[in-house]
């Protein structure tokens, strides 16, 4: 019995000493080693005293990929609100046939729909007109002429599909994996796996045209990853970023050794408690005192030819139209230009991932008024900037994405007893993107709907597998870019995903 006791106050003894010696590696490591590498940090930065004050190294500072890359930025045209792939890149001449005619019961019954009332829905064909273009051949909408001219650069997937039908749900799971919030978007996964190679701007920047999406901010966060990777917004007048630009009489001296004095503080708190939010905290404060010298450049559009401003569209006069038409805010048309040229700029300086927001494209009416509305904002621009990526060497790996989030059915919207159906209510089941460079082969369709647009009959593929794709692009392997969170490792593709070896060059 006391041999036992001796034995047990042994083991006792032995955990205190061993839970003595791990609370001073703990205290070492966050104190002497976090100082150590700070200082290393300091001399790569050439003098900034940047990230110095942070967790010992700089959480945007470029990292390797799994694998040899194809891509190395993103610019990624979101059309929130869900374009029509049956008026735009889908032509489905047998639906015109049946125009008027309503489906059988049994395509229908299991089905929900945000507005349509199945009961008394009818096919609605489309009045749109389809162009073949390019050595390719590939048939696109007569409102999307600029992108006809690009096609041999394009693959046109007629074949994506999600698992939600309702706005905020579906944008979330294009943009983020999964339809939940608290969720890192694709372009904090991203910034997250890789880093960037700009040390004067975000590695993530947002930038947005028309009303909004209905996802808003939830779109570019960066969920439990630390705010670092998060998606920074870009105001479209003023300073780029609220409060960016110092008060007036403060001079950059004072400036200077404010900071220092905050990031000394940060770090003495961050060295107690080890929180990675107040290393983000410390990152984001010195990004902004290098991005007021970095933003007016970047922002600077007088540095481009007058050629360049064109292309683009940037004097396009903004078409007279009826006031509320879903896809308008102020000077649309030129702000979705600036948007893309600014695009270019930004991958030119190294930003990672840029997300350029156009809303929306919701409509549930006056589709034939409405929807050249919002093609003729985009059209030019993003043909523009494929083009002009091109021409400066940049498109090989510059991965360009224009997509929404679901598409549009192929039955007129009868909802309000409506006498005539003037639009389409929401589609997950079958959708169009468009995709070019970073790895991408181009002068491609792939996929294919049926004689309706209603569902897909040759190879589908799912947001997580689009997903998938991309990060293999980047050289990530979706399956093992993680994060350890409440207890379980969360990824971008959540549990599914499939690499498309097909899209790929």
């Amino acid at each position: 019995m006391h041999h036992r006791r001796r034995n047990h106050l042994a083991d006792a003894t032995n955990c205190d000493v061993q839970a003595a010696i791990e609370l001073q590696r703990r205290e070492f490591l966050t104190t002497t080693a976090s100082g150590l590498g700070g200082l290393a940090l300091g001399s790569l930065l050439s003098g900034d005293s940047a990230l110095a004050a942070g967790p010992g190294s700089n959480p945007l500072a470029p990292r390797s990929s799994h694998f040899p890359a194809r891509a190395k930025n993103c610019i990624f045209c979101f059309q929130a609100g869900a374009p029509s792939h049956i008026d735009l890149f889908d032509p489905k001449p047998k639906l015109n046939e049946l125009h008027g005619q309503p489906l059988p019961k049994s395509m229908t019954e299991n089905v929900r729909f945000a507005f349509i009332k199945k009961e008394t829905a009818l096919l609605m064909g489309s009045n749109r007109k389809f162009t073949r273009h390019g050595e390719c051949g590939m048939e696109l909408s007569d409102l999307l002429p600029h992108l006809g001219s690009v096609a041999d650069d394009l693959l046109l997937v007629r074949s994506m599909h999600t698992d939600q039908f309702n706005h905020h749900p579906g944008q979330l799971l294009m943009q983020c994996g999964r339809a939940d919030f608290g969720l890192p978007s694709m372009g904090s996964w991203l910034t997250y796996g890789l880093g960037t190679e700009s040390n004067n701007l975000p590695a993530y920047v947002v930038l947005t045209s028309g009303r909004g999406s209905s996802g808003g901010a939830t779109l570019w966060s960066s969920g439990f990853l630390p705010s670092t990777y998060e998606g920074v917004l870009l105001r479209e007048t003023g300073e780029p970023v609220l409060n960016l630009q110092n008060p007036p009489g403060l001079p950059p001296e004072l400036q200077r050794a404010g900071l220092d004095t905050l990031r000394q503080l940060n770090q003495n708190r961050y060295q107690r408690i080890g929180d990675p939010e107040i290393a983000s905290r410390i990152t984001s404060y010195e990004l902004a005192y290098r991005m007021q010298r970095a933003a007016p450049d970047l922002i600077d559009l007088s540095q481009e030819s007058q050629q360049t401003l064109d292309a683009y569209g940037l004097d396009r006069p903004e078409p007279k139209v009826v006031e509320g038409i879903r896809g308008k805010l102020g000077d649309t048309h030129k702000s979705f230009a600036r948007n893309c040229l600014l695009a270019r700029r930004m991958v030119e300086r190294g930003v990672r991932f840029v997300n350029i927001v156009y809303a929306s494209w919701d409509h549930h009416s006056s589709l034939d008024k409405e929807l050249p509305y919002n093609a003729g904002v985009v059209d030019q621009p993003i043909a523009a900037l494929i083009r002009d990526l091109k021409e400066r060497g940049m498109l090989d790996d510059t991965l360009v994405v224009s997509a929404g989030e679901f598409g549009r059915t192929p039955l007129g919207e009868n909802r309000n007893e409506a006498k005539y159906n003037t639009g389409r209510d929401h589609h997950p089941f079958a959708f169009s993107l468009l995709m070019a460079g970073g790895g991408i082969r181009g002068g491609q369709v792939y996929g294919a709907t049926d004689d309706i647009g209603w569902g897909i009959v040759e190879n589908p593929v799912h947001i997580n597998d689009f997903h998938a794709t991309i990060l293999h692009l980047f050289g990530m392997d979706h399956l093992q870019l993680t994060h350890r969170f409440q207890g379980r490792d969360f990824r971008l593709t959540d549990v599914a995903g499939e690499v498309v070896s097909d899209w790929i060059s």
